[in-house]
């Protein structure tokens, strides 16, 4: 199969769908790999590294897509690349169609298959999802930790406190992947976290990361009484390809702490706090009755190298499923199938249009 990787246009998305040694594994099958130029190259990767390993490097996006069959890129496609897209193109990349019914209106009249890292699902995970989610949490306590910062607007507190101080309390929604990685980190750093999910199974493993963490289940009202004490917010909640739901209102942000943080995780797919907007690293915060609020898109994007190298690593074996002829039989990779030939695949979408 000939298989393209391009270049990254999203605002600040440094990543890149598969480095060298990956791509290389795909030349090692017999499949023709091109990239795009420069598609590595904020990821640290140049052409010459792609090249070295029998991967064909091309001018320009268009050249790209006119010539391969499956594309594989990082996030979903922007407006300049839509009309490089063709119906016989199979499209693997991030999605997040529930947050974007303009893009999935876009991709049914072009009529191309979309299979989406975030909705194929192995035994009950995620696991294209997985290793950006690592990421996403582990950055929303560092980016957090900046935020709180008085010269960037924040409350002016160190969130793991010292002695004679008060200690910085962070509550998260969701004890996901996301979310349990933005424990991991908070604990470490010695604030006082707050962790809310349903599953007596990740609350149990999340208080057994250390005295400093409480996890609860998601009572509307426990809830908004650890929101209104909170020094930052972090927004970690997924229904595999569905619009997250609002966990906090605007109300309740409106009486938070003036200078405190959010960051919702959960942008993605539509945000799980009601304040939420998406935001890119160009500009990516703004405030909302004195909260500072950070909803990137694409938190990852911050950290290509590190990003990259595991998506990289989570993407090849199932890029090698999908050359074969009857994939599509594959549960797995069936789940990931989005969009089809003009028609809404994945059942979570479907109610959508």
């Amino acid at each position: 199969m000939r298989i393209g990787i391009p270049r990254e246009i999203k605002i600040l998305e440094g990543r890149v769908a598969l480095i060298p040694e990956a791509a290389a594994e795909l030349v090692k099958h017999g499949h023709e790999v091109y990239l795009e130029t420069m598609a590595g190259k904020l990821s640290g990767y140049e052409d010459e590294a792609y090249q070295h390993l029998g991967v064909k490097v091309l001018p320009d996006a268009k050249s790209l897509y006119d010539t391969a069959e499956m594309i594989v890129k990082v996030k979903e496609p922007q407006a300049a690349e839509l009309s490089l897209l063709r119906a016989d193109h199979l499209l693997f990349s991030y999605l997040h169609l529930a947050a974007a019914t303009d893009l999935m209106k876009a991709l049914l009249e072009i009529g191309v298959t979309g299979v989406a890292f975030e909705t194929l699902e192995k035994n009950h995970t995620l696991p294209l999802l997985a290793p950006m989610s690592d990421i996403a949490g582990r950055l929303s306590v560092q980016i957090g930790t900046h935020l709180l910062h008085q010269p960037q607007g924040g409350r002016g507190v160190l969130l793991g406190g010292l002695p004679g101080t008060d200690r910085g309390k962070v509550v998260i929604l969701g004890g996901g992947v996301a979310g349990a990685n933005a424990a991991v980190m908070a604990q470490a750093m010695g604030a006082e976290v707050t962790v809310f999910d349903p599953g007596r199974e990740k609350l149990t493993a999340l208080r057994s990361l250390g005295p400093n963490v409480t996890a609860l289940h998601p009572f509307a009202q426990a809830i908004k009484d650890h929101v209104l004490d909170a020094d930052l917010l972090i927004g970690a909640v997924l229904i595999t390809g569905e619009r997250a739901p609002h966990l906090v209102s605007a109300e309740t942000v409106k009486q938070m702490k003036p200078g405190s943080v959010i960051i919702d995780i959960s942008v993605d797919q539509g945000g799980c706090i009601e304040t939420t907007r998406p935001t890119n690293y160009e500009q990516p915060t703004y405030v909302w009755e004195g909260v500072v609020h950070f909803g990137v898109t694409n938190m990852p994007g911050a950290v290509p190298r590190t990003a990259s190298q595991a998506l990289s690593a989570a993407l090849i074996p199932y890029i090698l499923r999908l050359t074969a002829d009857n994939w599509q039989k594959e549960p797995d990779l069936a789940s990931g199938i989005n969009v089809k030939a003009g028609k809404i695949v994945h059942p979570a979408l479907q109610k959508l249009l």
